[in-house]
């Protein structure tokens, strides 16, 4: 994901919009199918902001989790940290 990505999947007011555009693009959905949608629900659930309902859907975790990706990537661009995000 870029920079401009990333920004675009993560402003004020609701994102979900964006996220589902670029979630739509052959590039994240070639990655998407790569990983095992179950580890998407798992590294979600540590957040404890999403129900079961919500995790057991794996189009909506796969928009929980870009979402997430984006924010990192944004706040440490904006931030100018010393480190990388850590995304595990």
């Amino acid at each position: 994901m870029t920079k401009k990505e990333a920004h675009a999947m993560s402003h004020s007011g609701d994102c979900r919009a964006d996220v589902e555009y670029h979630l739509a693009l052959p590039k994240f959905q070639r990655q998407f199918k790569k990983i095992n949608p179950i580890l998407i629900a798992e590294e979600l659930e540590k957040y404890g902001m999403w129900d079961t309902e919500d995790l057991a859907d794996t189009r909506r975790s796969q928009i929980l989790i870009l979402w997430v990706a984006a924010e990192y990537i944004v706040d440490y661009h904006l931030l100018g940290c010393g480190r990388k995000p850590i995304i595990r």
